[in-house]
């Protein structure tokens, strides 16, 4: 097992004329990567094997498993040639409180939501970051994800990987995250921010993919008020984001894009008067 992108060899067809050549391409690794807390096992993520650390923390974040860094006590990374067992030490009320949530629990889960045990789960209710005072111009948007595009060594090399990034005004891109899951870009990402110190109201997560309704809990959970992606959101994302007091971004087109909920974070003059 690797870290690195594999070469590949593949029969390429050429658009004129349907020639056959050999060539070479490169493709991203995808591994099983199972979370252990307290020596057992809470989930399995197919995903990228790089930026573990980052995502140990954003997922135990994301997942309600912590609620900042500091409960994390330590990090062990257990890699076979089948895929890495990410083992989290966590402070001891926290591994506690995580136990009597697995007692409690009615049955077994699937790793789509992990650790979900009921609907009210799912669509559960999210931070509100309508207090976040955070104003973006029309060119921070073009630029956030601008830049996104340009910080994302893997998906230049494989053109198979997702990427997500924290933008903040007058910084640029502070951190930027890759992997084969658009879900697991987003953990790393969260992991990533929350390991700077860097608080998450002060700037704004870029996406590189559609905007699920997980996309917009973890963006919440994480604190940032503001989600923009180059695709489009789901209708469940576009609510989630309207009662999370969420500014929701999305199909960024060069300098041309669609707000879809809390428009009033683009600083006035930054929008023209729409008839």
């Amino acid at each position: 097992m690797t870290e690195r992108p594999t070469r590949i060899s593949v029969t390429k067809i050429a658009r004129r004329g349907g020639v056959m050549t050999r060539g070479e391409r490169i493709v991203p690794e995808e591994v099983p990567i199972a979370f252990s807390y307290g020596g057992s096992s809470h989930a399995v993520m197919m995903g990228t094997p790089a930026d573990l650390e980052d995502f140990a923390v954003g997922f135990s974040l994301t997942e309600g498993i912590i609620t900042d860094r500091s409960q994390v006590a330590g990090i062990e990374f257990l890699k076979d040639e089948k895929g890495i067992d990410v083992q989290v030490t966590l402070v001891d009320d926290v591994e506690d409180a995580l136990r009597r949530r697995r007692r409690s629990m009615a049955g077994p889960v699937g790793c789509g939501l992990c650790g979900i045990e009921s609907i009210e789960q799912a669509v559960r209710t999210v931070p509100n970051v309508s207090e976040a005072e955070l104003s973006l111009s029309h060119a921070d948007i073009v630029q956030a994800i601008a830049l996104l595009n340009d910080s994302q060594p893997l998906h230049r090399e494989t053109r198979a990987v997702h990427g997500a990034g924290f933008y903040v005004p007058g910084k640029g891109l502070i951190a930027v995250r890759e992997d084969v899951g658009r879900h697991n870009a987003l953990d790393k990402l969260c992991g990533a921010v929350i390991r700077t110190g860097e608080a998450g109201a002060s700037g704004a997560v870029t996406v590189t993919s559609r905007l699920s309704v997980e996309m917009v809990q973890k963006t919440a959970i994480l604190g940032a008020p503001v989600l923009i992606a180059i695709s489009a959101p789901t209708a469940l994302a576009i609510r989630t984001a309207e009662e999370a007091g969420m500014t929701l971004v999305a199909l960024v087109r060069g300098e041309d894009f669609e707000i879809f909920s809390h428009p009033h974070r683009l600083s006035p003059g930054s929008i023209a008067d729409v008839a």
